[in-house]
């Protein structure tokens, strides 16, 4: 009798049994919430209520037509792009020593990357309020060199949601980026450096290529966090500027319009996913043309 296909049957079936039970966690945690988010936002607001049942596309016309909820968009597009392209710029250099140094004290190093990440985003803005206000260090030390007489409004700006939010997400960038040049080979970069390479072309056609999947899920990564940030813009930004989290938070809590809270977030959540994939894609193909050229 053989009875080597009951083992191969075991087999087959432990994977997908072993799934079962994250699949129904993120069923349960995030998929339910979001089609109930998605629900909601085809009700409409009644004043005095908190929703009316209704299948409609008010919300979302009412968000694409108002000026208001337009400029809040664009301002967290723009946010969120600058502070991508920011981290990626500050996150290569940084990334590219860890992988390539050879230091005892590299451990170390990676800590105090990390250790940024261990502090709430509220704790962090707050160091950034101090650092940026009229009688911050910035202002002080410009005030000391002689540059200003009078104190530059550095918080609540555009530009100060930008720094903080940049802070935020450039550790995440550099773990991503230092994970993937750890595992290419080096050696190739040395054969084109000693074939009379240039540093420059070296990174732009052996590194970039090479790290170009990385350089994707880095990306989408910090993309995704700007777009969802909240504390940072409301501690930094005040009433400088206006981002979407923010406004979602203000339309359900004050105003009580979960309909249209609702609508913003799917928005969010739409616009979010189709930028990074995108990007993704621009990234991939870029990639492929690299390799094959």
């Amino acid at each position: 009798m053989n009875l080597s296909p009951a083992p191969q049957q075991v087999k087959k079936l432990s994977g997908p049994s072993l799934a079962f039970p994250a699949s129904l966690v993120v069923l349960l945690i995030i998929v339910v919430p979001m089609l109930l988010v998605a629900r909601y936002s085809l009700n409409q607001f009644v004043p005095g209520q908190v929703m009316k049942a209704a299948l409609s596309l008010s919300n979302y016309i009412s968000f694409f037509t108002d000026p208001y909820y337009r400029q809040v968009f664009v301002s967290t597009l723009q946010v969120a792009a600058i502070c991508t392209v920011l981290s990626l710029i500050l996150g290569f250099p940084v990334a590219y020593f860890l992988a390539k140094t050879k230091t005892n004290y590299k451990s170390f190093l990676i800590i105090l990357l990390i250790f940024p990440l261990m502090v709430g985003n509220v704790v962090r803005a707050a160091g950034w309020m101090v650092v940026l206000g009229n009688a911050g260090a910035v202002n002080a030390l410009l005030h000391w060199l002689g540059i200003i007489d009078h104190p530059l409004k550095l918080l609540y700006t555009p530009v100060a949601v930008v720094i903080g939010t940049t802070a935020v997400v450039l550790p995440y960038m550099i773990l991503t980026l230092q994970s993937v040049l750890e595992g290419i080979d080096f050696s190739l970069e040395e054969a084109a450096q000693n074939l009379g390479a240039s540093a420059f072309t070296t990174l732009r056609r052996i590194v970039f290529p090479l790290i170009a999947p990385g350089v994707a899920a880095g990306t989408m990564l910090v993309f995704i966090l700007c777009m969802n940030a909240y504390a940072t813009p409301v501690l930094l930004g005040g009433s400088g500027i206006t981002m979407m989290a923010p406004s979602i938070y203000a339309q359900i809590s004050r105003a009580s319009n979960w309909p249209m809270g609702s609508a913003m977030a799917m928005i969010l959540l739409m616009t979010s996913l189709l930028v990074s994939l995108c990007a993704n894609w621009l990234i991939h193909r870029r990639y492929q043309k690299t390799m094959v050229s």
